[in-house]
């Protein structure tokens, strides 16, 4: 089995036609297990909200928020692949801002109403580094929505390949929002995740 990148392995998902957007049923009612519809309902969108999605993939939840509505969306990925996928399965909203790059070292130009991120965080090594930059990117009163999973792994194994991650804990996560000055309004647990809720 070979260790592949995190921008490798999402590339070759979308090589392999492997596009969550298009899964049946039964995969979309799997994958709702970690950011179903109480997730969805913990953005507590509105008409004129300005969204931020860390790691949109091919926009499986993207097209769930824009559905339900928000002013703009923006989402941001590192896979090149897979953002040209999900500008395909989102081409139907104009509100929208796709970004090729990695989440830490992009120069955002605006600030955002609600920030959320499900089954992503766990790529990430320096997670004070991604919570604090979800604090600063944050409008006053901005709410923050992430999902975990409860199980720790660590590494992704699809077989011929694995990708290393760094497993979430929920004790040192919540910690770590309440250091950035961040409040947790809610704590929701579903199925395979808890979905964390929390304030500026």
């Amino acid at each position: 089995m070979r260790k592949v990148s995190v921008k490798e392995h999402y590339d070759l998902l979308i090589e392999e036609d492997n596009d969550p957007v298009n899964d049946p049923p039964f995969l979309q009612d799997y994958m709702n297990k970690w950011d179903g519809q109480p997730f969805i309902d913990a953005l507590a969108l509105k008409p004129d909200s300005n969204v931020l999605e860390i790691g949109v993939g091919t926009g499986r939840l993207a097209k769930k928020v824009q559905e339900a509505g928000c002013g703009h969306f923006t989402g941001i990925d590192l896979s090149p692949a897979t953002i040209g996928r999900a500008r395909e399965n989102l081409s139907a909203w104009p509100n929208l801002s796709l970004i090729l790059g990695d989440y830490i070292d992009h120069q955002f130009s605006r600030a955002f109403d609600i920030i959320y991120c499900s089954l992503t965080l766990f790529h990430f090594e320096d997670k004070r580094a991604f919570i604090q930059k979800v604090f600063d990117l944050l409008c006053d009163k901005g709410r923050f929505v992430l999902s975990i999973p409860k199980e720790k792994e660590y590494f992704i194994d699809m077989g011929s390949r694995k990708v290393d991650i760094f497993p979430d804990d929920l004790n040192a996560l919540m910690a770590l929002l309440t250091g950035s000055a961040l409040t947790i309004l809610e704590m929701i647990d579903v199925e395979f995740a808890h979905i964390i809720v929390s304030e500026k």
